[in-house]
């Protein structure tokens, strides 16, 4: 008879073949007894996980793990007017919002809904940045503690891209926007399939982080400040945008434009009072 446990066949937990364990009861309470002072506690019992891949608030709220790592960004033109790139590095995992925030939610934090156009598990808009604002520090409060807030830019282009270096993370760059429309319709709903309204959340197929709606539907809001131009060194880690400035960068695209502005490296801005139809947000969470 072989233990799993045995420390080799000459050592002290040899056991002698001809005494099993049917045969010698003792013997067989003798070794769970040892298995239970010589096994870790963590073999006996699962340690829960630090940070788990998905995470649900109280409001209902779903949040995806998104991974530390880094990503090509075009950084600026140089003198012919083409794209110069540095890598953009995301130092420590987040949580992102699996799905824009949505009517539902925010009629739970704010008491109202905004939107114009109506639906419970539609994504919120008509909404500024000064008003996300409002709602982070409601629902921080909600939460007891002030881990809720807007993704960077450079942590939600990360995300959206999910892992790949392309603008669209469903195909290789294409020569011409209008390749990407079909391929782009199982994906996000824009102009050439929403219909001129937006959607339910989640009806889509998701990016390969899990996150459902980064292309189309609404813009979204993220935290920084509207720069012309990135960091031009070849490396910039934790990027948090310019310290002041005139506008707030959203990202995304929406239902209201074609496949050129519903991609990954697609930027906008808009002033932190502005308000549209196909401008919403979705939250991060900080891991502390």
């Amino acid at each position: 008879m072989n233990l799993p446990f045995a420390r080799g066949r000459q050592g002290r937990f040899r056991i002698i073949q001809e005494c099993s364990m049917k045969k010698c009861p003792m013997l067989r309470l003798a070794l769970f007894a040892l298995l239970f002072v010589l096994l870790p506690a963590s073999s006996l019992a699962a340690e829960p996980q630090k940070n788990p891949p998905a995470y649900a608030n109280s409001i209902g709220m779903e949040f995806v793990l998104i991974p530390a790592g880094s990503f090509q960004v075009a950084t600026r033109k140089d003198e012919f007017g083409e794209n110069v790139f540095g890598e953009a590095i995301i130092s420590k995992p987040f949580y992102l919002g699996k799905y824009p925030v949505t009517q539902e939610q925010w009629l739970a934090v704010m008491g109202n809904n905004p939107a114009f156009f109506k639906g419970r598990r539609h994504p919120v808009e008509m909404v500024s940045w000064d008003d996300v604002q409002e709602f982070i520090k409601r629902l921080n409060s909600k939460e007891g503690h002030k881990r809720y807030r807007l993704p960077t830019e450079m942590e939600w282009e990360f995300a959206a891209r999910g892992g790949t270096r392309t603008k669209y993370f469903f195909m290789k760059d294409p020569k011409k926007w209008e390749e990407a429309e079909g391929p782009l319709a199982d994906y996000a709903w824009c102009r050439g399939n929403a219909g001129d309204v937006t959607h339910p959340v989640g009806q889509k197929k998701p990016n390969p982080y899990g996150l459902y709606d980064v292309y189309g539907n609404v813009f979204e809001w993220v935290q920084d400040w509207y720069a012309k131009e990135l960091p031009a060194s070849r490396e910039f880690t934790d990027y948090r945008g310019p310290a002041t400035g005139e506008s707030r960068v959203n990202r995304g695209g929406s239902w209201y434009y074609e496949a050129e502005y519903c991609r990954s490296d697609k930027r906008d801005y808009d002033t932190p009072d502005y308000r549209d139809s196909d401008l919403g947000f979705r939250l991060a969470l900080s891991l502390e």
